[in-house]
């Protein structure tokens, strides 16, 4: 069973910077995808960048474009959100997606297994 565990979210100010991680267990299969999303209370989840085995990545583009990085490393089977100059509408909880194959998608339905998820505030 696959297991997928966010980490790296907390309160920070404008401006601030936070890197997320997203650690994946029990994968038997490869290649695959990794994404990250984000909700705030009462919207739906939206898409904000996902990166392919091989390190093809793409985001959300004027949301996050410039600010956002996504990496990962196979080795460890983790993916990283490096998030800088944060502003307060990047307010919400971070969920890490996964997904068989190599096709890099930015829709929820293509992604099979979720984490908890974690919280991200900034204050202004």
């Amino acid at each position: 069973q696959v297991h997928v565990v966010e980490s790296g979210g907390g309160l920070v100010p404008t401006g601030d910077s936070l890197r997320l991680s997203c650690e994946v267990s029990g994968v038997t299969f490869n290649p695959y995808t990794m994404a990250w999303f984000r909700q705030e209370p009462g919207k739906e989840r939206e898409f904000v960048a996902a990166i392919g085995w091989f390190g093809g990545t793409i985001d959300s583009g004027d949301a996050v474009g410039g600010r956002f990085t996504i990496s990962r490393d196979n080795a460890k089977n983790t993916a990283y959100l490096q998030m800088n100059n944060l502003k307060p509408e990047d307010t919400a909880v971070y969920y890490c997606a996964v997904s068989v194959g190599t096709d890099v998608g930015t829709t929820t339905a293509q992604y099979t297994d979720w984490g908890q998820g974690t919280q991200v505030t900034v204050s202004s």
